[in-house]
């Protein structure tokens, strides 16, 4: 309802990590596009710390929320939130939290903080409410908005952590369900290809990074996948992680276990409170099906490596299998047309949010950015040689086709030039300097809207 508290928390990578005033994040993740084999030693915790919060040099402040576009090289990518209150209805300042938090850290550990700060901002807006709403029809309650992996931290407070008892909806965006493929390919040291625009050694060099670090967060085990996402090659379905025919090779068996645990503990709580009846609070969730996603694995034959994924639908992150929120007992699915990425902008949510808000149904489907998809080669690519991106759509030259191309953090964009070779799709050459680049591509008639990432490395 409009004088609920509107709680809104952002996904991996959504908060900044800070020192002593410095962003630690960012200058590890600039020394990995520069390929360097320790880069982010800076930002790894302790062996075995599992729900525990790190001290000493492990600890970080979470110090607001992401504004810039981010990503981790074959893990998954967030756009910042530079105008998350809009997309949210623009609360007042008293009616609005933020909730930052350190993504590297276990999930139930987060969703513990987040119970401490609801339960204080709650009382906080108990006793101020009246200034705005004095005409309300009860007490406020709390909407939660969690974008990605938020969401396993936003559920896991209502079912595990007692949350359900002061809440009125929760709304999810992009979050994967059952985890996530992309998980699995970090933590076995496989997150970037081979054959990947930068090269096998360089390739080599940022995967034995990223596994390091990886390894160490608790919450990226708990992204791993639940539901069958494992193919072995000349078969012809996919099977589970715990399968020991289709054991992923170097993936740790203890992450494994920590995500089966970790999303165990949830449905359990989620199947004793359905003995008491529905649940309390309602329910969304906004996802696509409109991207190719990382769906499964592909194991050789004698299951010895990883030599592919597998493609299928979804929001070029989450795919469909995990995006479904089957715990829910209802059907919670409104379906977009935006990426996982762009789940939390304006264009996405505002008009859900207000709906929401006003105590009426957001609706099944949402307009969003339908019949133009940008596809990119493998990322991350290498700095000083071009690549070539591809736009997807039709009639895109009579729509006033626009396309940009910039650097993540800088205002200055320069124009991208598509050419057609075949109906339907088009073709752009770029070539850019070290660095985190953002392409985005829209048009009118009716309108929609791509924009991705990619990751151009020193070779």
């Amino acid at each position: 309802m409009e004088h609920d508290l509107v709680v809104f928390v952002p996904g991996f990578l959504g908060t900044r990590l800070h020192r002593d005033g410095l962003d630690v994040w960012a200058r590890c993740s600039e020394r990995l596009i520069d390929s360097t084999a320790s880069a982010l030693t800076e930002v790894t915790l302790p062996p075995g710390l599992g729900d525990a919060p790190p001290d000493g040099p492990f600890q970080l402040d979470a110090d607001g929320l992401l504004q810039v576009p981010d990503s981790v090289p074959g893990l998954l990518s967030c756009m910042g939130y530079p105008s998350i209150r809009a997309a949210l209805g623009d609360p007042p300042d008293a009616q609005f939290v933020p909730f930052g938090y350190d993504w590297r850290l276990s999930h139930r550990l987060v969703a513990r903080q987040l119970k401490a700060r609801v339960a204080r901002e709650l009382e906080r807006w108990h006793a101020e409410v009246d200034a705005y709403y004095p005409d309300r029809p009860d007490d406020p309650r709390v909407i939660l908005v969690c974008h990605a992996t938020g969401g396993l931290i936003g559920r896991h407070y209502l079912e595990c952590e007692n949350g359900r008892e002061t809440a009125r909806t929760l709304v999810t965006l992009g979050t994967p369900q059952q985890g996530l493929v992309q998980a699995a390919r970090v933590l076995a040291g496989e997150a970037v290809p081979g054959d990947a625009g930068p090269g096998a050694d360089v390739a080599a060099r940022m995967n034995e990074a990223l596994r390091d670090w990886a390894i160490t967060l608790p919450s990226v085990a708990e992204m791993l996948p639940v539901y069958r996402a494992v193919r072995v090659g000349g078969k012809s379905r996919e099977r589970q992680i715990t399968d020991s025919r289709s054991r992923v090779p170097g993936l740790p068996v203890d992450a494994i276990r920590a995500a089966g645990d970790f999303q165990e503990e949830f449905h359990t709580a989620c199947d004793e409170h359905r003995g008491a009846g529905p649940l309390p609070y309602t329910v969304h969730c906004l996802g696509s099906v409109d991207f190719p996603t990382p769906q499964a694995l592909v194991l050789s034959s004698d299951r010895s490596r990883i030599v592919d994924s597998l493609l299928g639908t979804g929001d070029g992150t989450v795919p469909h299998e995990s995006a479904v929120a089957d715990w829910t007992g209802t059907d919670p699915m409104m379906w977009t047309g935006f990426r996982n990425a762009d789940l939390a902008s304006g264009s996405a949510l505002r008009d859900t949010m207000l709906a929401i808000r006003a105590g009426r149904s957001p609706g099944g489907t949402l307009a969003g950015g339908e019949g133009i998809v940008l596809r990119f080669p493998r990322n991350p690519v290498a700095a000083g040689q071009p690549f070539v991106i591809e736009l997807l759509g039709q009639d895109l030259l009579r729509r006033n086709l626009r396309s940009y191309v910039w650097r993540s953090g800088r205002p200055d964009k320069r124009p991208v030039v598509f050419r057609q070779y075949e109906p339907d799709r088009y073709r752009a050459e770029l070539e850019v300097a070290t660095g985190r680049w953002v392409v985005e591509a829209s048009v009118d008639r009716p309108k929609s809207r791509d924009r991705r990432d990619v990751t151009v490395v020193t070779v």
